[in-house]
């Protein structure tokens, strides 16, 4: 399944359901698909995403040379969605995602 994450001033973020997923659980949403977040509680939805990734930025032990470099942490995989609600927080936009 795939999900896609839509609101009027950014271009569309689409990830794997089980990311996308995961994502939600972290904004505080039920993880229901279709699903939107109200303009006035996607600052809400940011700051727990936010808070999610540096909390895992900062527990992230030092990686060394033979780590696998072909796994996405989910630091580089909220990056995208960040931007996307971080733009709608500024512009007081709906966030919706199928």
């Amino acid at each position: 399944m795939l999900v896609t994450f839509k609101t009027a001033v950014h271009a569309n973020i689409l990830m794997f359901g089980g990311d996308a997923l995961t994502m939600l659980k972290i904004m505080g949403q039920s993880g229901t698909i279709p699903g939107a977040i109200l303009a006035e509680d996607v600052p809400v939805a940011l700051a727990c995403l936010t808070g999610a990734m540096e909390a895992q930025r900062a527990s992230r032990p030092v990686q060394e040379k033979d780590a696998d470099e072909s796994a996405v942490s989910l630091l580089k995989r909220g990056l995208p969605l960040i931007e996307l609600f971080t733009s709608a927080a500024r512009a007081r936009k709906n966030v919706m995602w199928e």
